[in-house]
């Protein structure tokens, strides 16, 4: 199969998509890993997006999209991958259906990954890293410390870091709006979309996408 993860931050993109991967057995492509093998290898285009960050500057989707394809290109994607993070606007939707359409390919399906703006709020905001080591994170409501503001493994201090404020949140919210919301109406009128509500446990929201793909 070959399906699409879109949701806002927060939604819980990442963990949905290693279990979705792993069942499906398919690979999880993110945008991040794909950003930090190209400029860890020291890639054409990694040493280009890496031009573009060190200077402050949006990578353009030209340089993204070819990362993509690139990786869709690889043998374990040859039954199928599941995309997080890409496609990202509108450009990159239409860029990925010609890049699929080229190869004789195309989606099978995109999740929709559906939470409240405050609930998202509510999770990112809430989050604790403990200072000494930052794979230490706690949530005040979800996941809390034995002691106020103090790590359970090694005593460091837990301090909310800057992108996780409220105000950081509500912007990188509103630039999803912006520019990530608008591909859904596009696939949606492809017919592909399967809102997928992504409240309550981890397995629970799995569950419910692993149905809506069966469908």
């Amino acid at each position: 199969m070959r399906i699409v993860l879109v949701g806002p931050p927060g939604a819980g993109k990442g963990t949905q998509a290693a279990f979705l991967a792993k069942n499906l057995s398919i690979p999880h492509i993110s945008t991040g890993d794909l950003f930090r093998a190209n400029i860890s290898q020291g890639t054409e285009l990694g040493k280009s997006a890496k031009s573009y960050m060190d200077a402050g500057e949006l990578v353009p989707d030209s340089v993204t999209i070819g990362m993509a394809k690139d990786r869709m290109e690889q043998p374990d994607a040859a039954n199928g991958f599941l995309l997080d993070g890409f496609p990202r606007n509108l450009s990159q939707a239409e860029a990925l259906d010609e890049i699929l359409k080229a190869a004789g390919l195309s989606l099978d399906a995109v999740l929709d990954l559906e939470v409240e703006e405050d609930e998202v709020v509510k999770r990112i905001a809430g989050r604790r890293t403990c200072r000494n080591d930052s794979a230490h994170v706690f949530h005040v409501t979800y996941a809390p410390p034995k002691t106020a503001d103090v790590c359970d493994h090694c005593g460091g201090e837990l301090y909310q870091r800057g992108d996780d404020s409220e105000a950081t949140v509500r912007n990188r919210l509103a630039v999803y709006h912006a520019e990530t919301e608008p591909i859904i109406d596009y696939y949606k009128a492809q017919g592909l979309v399967s809102t997928i509500p992504a409240l309550g446990e981890v397995a629970d929201v799995t569950r419910r996408a692993m149905d809506a793909l069966k469908k």
